[in-house]
């Protein structure tokens, strides 16, 4: 497998976990955990193809469902054994954001040569699965919670872009834009990292305004 293909598989594993451990934690049944799973998995890759014109991925190459599929079986009855199931669905999320991100990317530079196409490409495809999975299982949402989350995505696309235009080789600029979507992204969840938050200021009565 080259790195493409591994980042994609892992990445499709790794979201389809996080969906199956949102579906344990709601207590769904196994075509609950098969379809949240499913929709984790491929939301972002489905997304991003139909935006740049290319054909699904997953209607392309039907093995990406038996993956997601297998992974939501094997959860389905090992999510009991893990103490915190939300913790690791973070942290799981974390590993699928760094590696779509990188994914997403360098599609969207191969199918447009655009290095904005691509960075954009790469963090839609990171974080569009997750923020599916948490608004169908009713979860808080990954894009609503206060440490930095679609910056992670966003960072990680722009150094595999700038990588690789400055001609650096696919693995390299992938290890080195995944570890730093990682980095970002877990850096988020262990210290707590955010941007300042909006401050909202009393409104002016009608009669004030000019």
């Amino acid at each position: 497998m080259n790195p493409l293909q591994i980042l994609d598989y892992g990445g499709m594993a790794v979201f389809a976990a996080t969906g199956a451990l949102a579906a344990s934690r709601k207590q769904l049944d196994i075509i609950g955990f098969l379809f949240l799973a499913g929709i984790t998995a491929i939301g972002g890759g489905t997304v991003r193809d139909v935006v740049l014109d290319l054909p699904v991925f997953w209607v392309v190459n039907p093995g990406h469902i038996l993956v997601a599929a297998l992974v939501a079986v094997l959860v389905y009855f090992t999510a009991h054994l893990v103490e915190s199931r939300y913790k690791l669905l973070l942290w799981l999320d974390a590993v699928g954001l760094a590696a779509y991100c990188v994914l997403g990317a360098q599609k969207g530079l191969d199918a447009t040569g655009s290095a904005t196409v691509a960075i954009l490409m790469g963090t839609l495809t990171a974080t569009f699965g997750g923020i599916l999975r948490d608004l169908l299982a009713g979860e808080p949402s990954v894009l609503l919670r206060t440490e930095v989350y679609v910056t992670a995505a966003l960072a990680g696309a722009f150094v595999h872009t700038a990588m690789m235009l400055a001609g650096l080789p696919l693995p390299a600029a992938a290890a080195l834009a995944f570890a730093t979507a990682f980095i970002v992204r877990g850096g988020a969840l262990r210290y707590g990292w955010t941007f300042p938050r909006y401050k909202s200021r009393p409104g002016r009565d009608p009669e004030d305004i000019p």
